[in-house]
């Protein structure tokens, strides 16, 4: 019988794959919603699934250790003693991937006293003496011993076990120098790290090989020992006892008495009906729809009947549900005129919840769109002054409900292109993002194969030109759109619901027009302040190099290193990979613990270089009109606050005279009067106030008291008028601090003041202010119970992590859980008030106009004549955003700048 005529049987090393699948795909992008890690099962089956759709095996089995104990262990007590604790993260994984194995029809083996590679070993000895083609897939090099003929090692390599190396004989010849069945007596001689097995010391694999070729095998290199010279044959003859041990562990068993025949194994149909439901728990769509497809075109591509762990262990049955196969997108038609009014009348019945719709946009422009019903779609070619396309821009600016995914860029497109727009009611993308707002979905074709389980069909990224047919178009965007909508909103909580009716979904063309509006920018000033940063920053340089006697490349950690540690003697700081920590945190440390003037300077020479790179990025960003665009990312951040790119604006230094000197640039255009910035006052504090309920917070807003001076008072024990400037620093710190979980430790260490003397100053804030105590213990409890926390309306944000039992995953998950209530309540009454503000202008017919939003600031364009009408508009919306227990205070100010405008 020919190689190809004979049954394939595929055996792979099950935890060895896991922990490879693990530590290759990031945690964090796979977790169920009730906080389950899923990344080795993804890896593990995803790779699982390759190997049925490309080598079609007849029969399979997968292999698991059943413990870390084993006949080696007893043998050899460090034997893998130097493996650490397994992750937190990968701990339950691998019974839920023997569930998923065991529910695709595979057989899974485990044994007691034995490893999997013992386990592999039996069934390539038993599937060669039976006839069979074997295929072994581990990550274990010890199983390279088994290679011959018959069967072959698939290794992955280090990017993980998407990519399978191939070992037949020649192959490991190729590599290793060596015939397969000599790598056990290489291992011994070199050693395994991994198994924390100790070879012989300064023999490396070279010159194990070289031995091998002289004397055949270890018990041929051991007999002529005496015949080895220099110190690699003294450390033979010395050591040969870890040679002898070594080969002993890491032969193989090839007769472990494991109670499987291999005609059990053969390969069946696929039962999806089994399968489905533990997909659905772990959220596995995309695997599930290949899963589906490889089922539907080869029905023979499953495994194994027994389904069962042999050796030990349950399969869990589940209620099965339908099939439903992927639909297809249904044709698109190219209706003009009467036809095409028609159609989206007759679609919007169909879809009262609204229709999807893509854009097709070229340079910035509409060029075309699709228009989507669950049933239906068609495609505009659109072209300006077409007559048959009213209809078309009558429906796109009226109020019939539109679906539109990842909406702001096409709705800023319309805009360019002089198409007005009404009827947004959903971006599937902001729901996504609410309801996953740590590991979000970026993409349409994300949340289509997260919620819907089908994949949105994607053009070649290496091809120039895209291949009609080969990528989805508009029409079949709008499609999946108009479909995904519904399957996410149901997914939402109500409150999550709300947040996105009320707050996301109106800020969307907010956000839009801004982005279009831009800022007037001064070129002349920045390129005046980049000169005189760089001039400072070389002038720091030179003053550094006298200060050590020599030029050294001040942004090179290594050359800083050998300048602070070794030529200066300076502390060492916190230990890194390639050292000691040079980041700006450390020296700042070092700089008040070791004041010394190179210190000094090179902090200095730090701050002019940051400073010169934001302003240079600055420059280069004022576009043809003479205004900067950034763009915001409304889903920048777990906790709803929005993000500024290309350029950043919210990384300008606050209170530094470089950065006042950088707001100077910005100015208000030649067609308005002037810029108006409106910032809330102490915003967190009084949600802290809101949210905590605590009497004396409330009394001090509700009384306009200069907050930090009456709690000063309070906590000191002395007038309001007594508290000194260090009293209200240091109450300020601590109020603030409190809220992002800050320490006794972190206290001191911020304020340089005692770690005793920290914990008493937080000790009297929480007596009289016992409430935020309350609260503070209370929040994080609360979300260990529910899973998330919530802001003042509604947004969720997961935190799996609270009940991990990896204390440093844990408790960075108390600290965000703290503040997050905070944050997010702080941003969702911005963002309320920035779409309240802009449909009061609106209403108003007013022509002035929002700018920028930075944190908890506004910037607006005031027009001529509009200064007292703005200002109203802007107080009593950005104060009205919410009703809390204290007032919310807005400052204003006005300018010819955002520097003069500062408040």
């Amino acid at each position: 019988m020919s190689d190809p005529q004979k049954p394939t049987l595929l055996v792979i090393d099950g935890h060895s794959l896991a922990f490879r699948a693990f530590y290759a795909l990031p945690v964090d992008s796979f977790t169920t919603r009730d906080g389950q890690h899923t990344n080795a099962i993804h890896g593990f089956l995803s790779m699982l699934l390759l190997l049925l759709q490309n080598e079609r095996p007849t029969h399979l089995a997968v292999a698991f250790d059943k413990s870390r104990v084993s006949f080696r262990t007893r043998e050899y007590e460090d034997y893998k003693g130097n493996r650490g604790e397994t992750p937190a993260e990968f701990k339950g994984q691998v019974p839920l991937l023997q569930q998923a194995l065991q529910a695709m029809g595979i057989t899974v083996l485990e044994m007691d006293d034995f490893e999997a590679d013992d386990l592999l070993a039996t069934l390539a000895t038993r599937g060669e003496a039976g006839g069979y083609r074997v295929l072994l897939v581990s990550g274990d090099r010890d199983t390279i011993q088994l290679v011959n003929d018959e069967v072959t090692l698939l290794y992955p390599n280090s990017q993980g076990v998407s990519q399978l190396k191939r070992y037949d004989p020649a192959a490991v010849v190729e590599r290793y120098g060596i015939r397969p069945e000599q790598y056990p007596d290489v291992a011994a001689l070199v050693g395994e790290t991994s198994d924390n097995l100790p070879g012989i010391t300064k023999v490396g694999e070279k010159t194990a090989v070289k031995w091998l070729g002289l004397y055949g095998d270890l018990a041929g290199i051991l007999e002529h020992a005496d015949e080895i010279k220099g110190v690699a044959g003294e450390n033979l003859r010395r050591e040969r006892a870890n040679a002898e041990r070594n080969r002993r562990l890491n032969a193989l068993v090839r007769d472990v008495p494991v109670d499987v025949e291999l005609d059990s194994l053969e390969s069946k149909p696929i039962d999806l009906d089994a399968v489905r439901p533990l997909f659905q728990r772990l959220e596995f769509r995309a695997l599930m729809d290949r899963l589906t497809k490889l089922a539907q075109t080869d029905p023979s591509a499953a495994v194994g009947t027994g389904g069962g762990v042999t050796g030990g262990g349950t399969a869990t049955e589940a209620d099965a549900a339908d099939e439903t196969p992927a639909p297809a997108a249904p044709r698109s038609a190219r209706p003009l005129g009467d036809d095409l009014t028609a159609w989206l009348e007759r679609a919007q019945e169909a879809e009262p919840a609204g229709l999807g719709l893509h854009l097709e946009v070229l340079d910035g422009r509409v060029i075309g769109a699709g228009v989507a019903t669950r049933e239906e779609t068609i495609e505009v070619q659109w072209q300006a002054g077409r007559p048959e396309l009213e209809g078309f821009e009558a429906w796109l600016a009226g109020p019939a409900p539109k679906i539109v995914t990842d909406a702001k860029p096409q709705l800023k497109a319309l805009a360019r292109t002089g198409l007005a727009f009404e009827g947004l009611v959903v971006d599937p993308l902001l729901a996504g993002w609410l309801l996953r707002p740590n590991l979000q979905e970026k993409t349409l074709a994300d949340l289509v194969e997260r919620y819907l389980g089908e994949t949105v069909p994607q053009g070649d990224p290496s091809q120039l030109v895209a291949v009609e047919g080969e990528a989805a178009g508009a029409p079949e965007l709008a499609w999946y759109g108009v479909r995904l909508a519904p399957a996410v909103l149901a997914a939402l909580p109500e409150e999550g619901r709300s947040v996105l009716a009320d707050i996301e979904m109106p800020l969307v063309p907010v956000l839009a027009a801004m982005e279009l509006r831009g800022v007037a920018v001064d070129h002349a000033r920045l390129a005046e302040l980049s000169s005189g940063l760089g001039e400072r920053a070389a002038s720091l340089a030179a003053a550094a190099y006298a200060e050590i006697g020599r030029e050294v490349n001040l942004g090179s950690p290594k050359q800083l290193q050998e300048v602070l540690f070794d030529q200066l003697g300076m502390p060492k700081t916190r230990a890194t990979k390639t050292g000691y920590s040079t980041d700006a945190n450390a020296l700042a440390d070092l700089q008040d613990s070791n004041p010394h003037p190179f210190l000094g300077l090179l902090l200095e020479h730090r701050d002019a270089t940051k400073l010169r790179q934001i302003v240079d990025a600055l420059d280069k960003s004022i576009g043809s009109d003479g205004r900067i665009h950034t763009t915001y990312g409304q889903v920048g951040a777990a906790t709803g606050r929005m993000s500024s790119n290309d350029p950043n604006l919210q990384n300008i230094p606050i209170r530094t005279e470089e950065g006042r000197r950088i707001r100077e640039a910005f100015r208000h255009g030649d067609e308005f009067a002037e810029l108006l910035t409106a910032d809330y006052s102490q915003i967190e504090m009084r949600i802290m106030a809101h949210l905590s309920g605590d009497p004396g917070l409330i009394e001090a807003f509700n009384a306009g008291e200069d907050l930090h001076r009456f709690v000063g008072a309070r906590v000191f024990g002395v007038e309001p008028a007594d508290v000194s400037a260090l009293m209200r620093t240091k109450v300020k710190a601590m109020s603030y601090g409190l809220a992002y979980g800050l320490s006794a430790f972190g206290l001191s260490k911020q304020l340089r003041i005692e770690r005793a003397e920290a914990t008493q100053l937080m000790k009297d804030y929480f007596e009289r202010f016992g409430a935020v105590r309350d609260y503070l213990r209370g929040v994080v409890e609360q979300a260990r119970i529910d899973g998330y926390t919530e802001t003042i309306f509604g947004r969720r944000r997961p935190f799996p992590d609270l009940n991990s039992p990896n204390r440093v995953l844990r408790e960075n998950a108390e600290r965000a859980a703290l503040n997050s209530p905070i944050q997010g309540s702080a941003a969702d009454l911005i963002k309320l008030a920035m779409s309240r503000i802009e449909h009061a202008f609106a209403d108003g017919g007013l022509r002035s106009r929002m700018l920028l939003q930075v944190h908890d600031e506004l910037i607006f364009e005031v027009a001529d004549g509009e200064r007292d009408e703005v200002e109203a508009i802007v107080r009593d919306r950005m104060a009205h955003a919410a009703d809390l227990l204290v007032p919310l205070d807005v400052q204003i100010g006005r300018g010819a700048s955002w520097d003069d405008a500062a408040h």
